[in-house]
């Protein structure tokens, strides 16, 4: 199936994906994995949650780590322009007859929970607390030094159909990967921002969260990572990386963190500012999509992710198999 012409002009206008809350078993273990081997900036804290935020941004938070079923996610979060695009938003939503509702959330403003075409939970909110810029107090920099939260990806079960819901809320297409043999999708990457992504989907079981990446300076930060990692106990937590990914041209690194749920270190992706940026395309058995240097991606990578609390999974209905690592 062709990749849709963009929406230029959505129901509402997002700004972009704006943070996750993680459910884990063990706060205090998963809270010094984020805070202390990432480097991310606890913001607060009680005996159930752990909030935290990447070093440029004026949010209060951008993951929420919460005690619950291990490994299993809530929500994502984005964050639109105004108050009136919340309204707007509803009335999207449950045109669709989505279920819609009005949710106090810990620092943020009125706050729509909704879910997407396959299911994920998704949040959409207008007003966060704002916190004192913390970009050039250098001596708080530490773990891989994280700037801010880049993107997810999700596992869907029909990539067409989840690229064309999110098209529908302008959201738009800047690479995908297509199965020859079928013609239909096997991932896309889409955009709000001007990256590369806010939202990415990729063929399987879903829906899961596939990860959620966070925004570094360079790629000796992840190498700094690496070190680190490999050094405090965490080595086994390395899934795959370092490398230069073909889609996206980002140097990236995928690790686990306590509970499994996957997280992506990532830099150096383009630009895709410009409403008329003519997507990608890619062949699902090019090795050069995956790792520009020819590398494949281990099975877990295409088999393991998070699922949605009370959201359950089903199979993909698209049945092909990209290059996998021996």
């Amino acid at each position: 199936m062709p990749v849709p012409a963009p929406v230029l002009a959505p129901a509402f206008n997002t700004v972009r994906l704006s943070h996750v809350t993680l459910n884990v078993g063990d706060l205090a273990a998963s809270k010094a994995f984020y805070a202390e081997t990432l480097g991310l900036q606890v913001t607060d804290e009680d005996a159930e949650h752990v909030w935290l935020r990447a070093m440029e941004e004026r949010g209060h938070h951008c993951i929420t780590l919460q005690k619950g079923a291990p490994g299993t996610v809530d929500v994502m979060g984005f964050k639109v322009f105004s108050e009136e695009d919340l309204d707007q938003a509803h009335a999207h939503f449950s045109a669709l007859g989505h279920r819609v509702d009005w949710v106090e959330r810990p620092y943020q403003g009125r706050t729509l929970l909704t879910h997407d075409n396959i299911g994920i939970p998704i949040e959409f909110y207008h007003k966060m607390d704002r916190l004192e810029p913390i970009h050039q107090k250098y001596a708080l920099y530490r773990g891989v030094k994280p700037l801010r939260i880049d993107h997810f990806n999700c596992f869907s079960p029909d990539v067409d159909a989840s690229v064309a819901f999110w098209n529908s809320i302008g959201f738009r297409t800047t690479e995908y990967t297509e199965d020859e043999a079928s013609g239909r999708l096997w991932a896309a990457w889409m955009h709000r921002k001007g990256g590369v992504h806010d939202m990415a989907f990729t063929n399987g079981t879903g829906p899961r969260m596939h990860h959620a990446a966070f925004w570094v300076p360079t790629p000796l930060n992840i190498i700094d990572l690496l070190d680190l990692m490999a050094t405090t106990g965490h080595v086994d937590k390395i899934e795959r990386g370092p490398g230069r990914h073909g889609i996206s041209n980002a140097f990236f690194l995928y690790i686990r963190d306590p509970d499994g749920h996957r997280i992506e270190i990532y830099c150096s992706d383009y630009q895709t500012v410009d409403p008329d940026h003519e997507p990608l395309k890619w062949d699902l058995k090019d090795p050069q999509r995956q790792t520009l240097w020819g590398a494949p991606a281990p099975e877990s990578w295409f088999q393991e992710g998070s699922l949605y609390t009370g959201v359950d999974a089903r199979e993909a209905t698209l049945n092909a198999t990209p290059i996998v690592a021996p």
